[in-house]
C-alpha cells in the first residue's frame, strides 16, 4: 500500500535524513518542507539559506522548487535555477559527483540571464561562479562532499 498525505495524493513518508535520503520506517529522521508553501521572494530566500547553512541543501531545494512551481512571471526560470543549484549541492554531498557537477551547470545556465539586473539581490554573478568552480571540482572527485566548505551565499553581502 502507498503512503497518502491527508489529501490522499501518493507521498513516501518515510523518515528522511538532512540530505533528503530515505530512512527505514520508525527511525527519527528530520522534518521535511512542508510543499507548496507560498513564500515571497524575500522570505524564500531567507529560508533557503538557513537550510543551506544547517546543511541541508536538499530542504533547501524545496524551498527554492517551490517558488519555482508557484511562478508564472518572468522570474520562474530564476527560481528553477536557484533549485537545480541546490539540488546539485545535495547530489555531490551525497557522493554523486557527476550528477551533482550536471546540476549544478544547468542551474547556473538557467539563473545566467537575470546577471545583468539581478533580482531580490540575488547574488547571480557569485552563485554562477561558485557552480562552475564546484562542478569542475566535482569532475575529478569522488566521495561525499563536504557541505561546509560549499555552501553558496544566495544574496550578496
Amino acid at each position: 500500500m502507498r503512503d497518502r498525505d491527508p489529501e490522499g495524493r501518493a507521498r513516501n513518508a518515510r523518515p528522511r535524513d538532512g540530505l533528503g535520503r530515505p530512512l527505514p520506517y520508525g527511525v527519527p529522521g528530520v522534518e521535511r518542507q512542508p510543499e507548496g508553501v507560498p513564500r515571497t521572494p524575500s522570505e524564500s530566500l531567507v529560508e533557503a539559506q538557513r537550510l543551506l547553512d544547517a546543511g541541508m541543501p536538499f530542504h533547501a531545494h524545496e524551498v527554492l522548487e517551490d517558488a519555482w512551481k508557484l511562478s508564472d512571471g518572468p522570474e520562474r526560470e530564476l527560481w528553477r535555477g536557484m533549485a537545480q543549484l541546490a539540488v546539485g549541492l545535495t547530489h555531490a554531498a551525497r557522493g554523486n559527483t557527476n550528477g551533482g557537477a550536471s546540476l549544478l551547470r544547468r542551474g547556473a545556465k538557467n539563473i545566467a540571464p537575470y546577471l545583468d539586473v539581478p533580482p531580490h539581490g540575488i547574488d547571480i554573478a557569485g552563485l554562477r561562479d561558485w557552480a562552475a568552480a564546484l562542478a569542475t571540482t566535482l569532475d575529478t572527485a569522488s566521495g561525499e562532499l563536504p557541505l561546509a566548505a560549499n555552501t553558496p551565499h544566495l544574496v550578496r553581502r
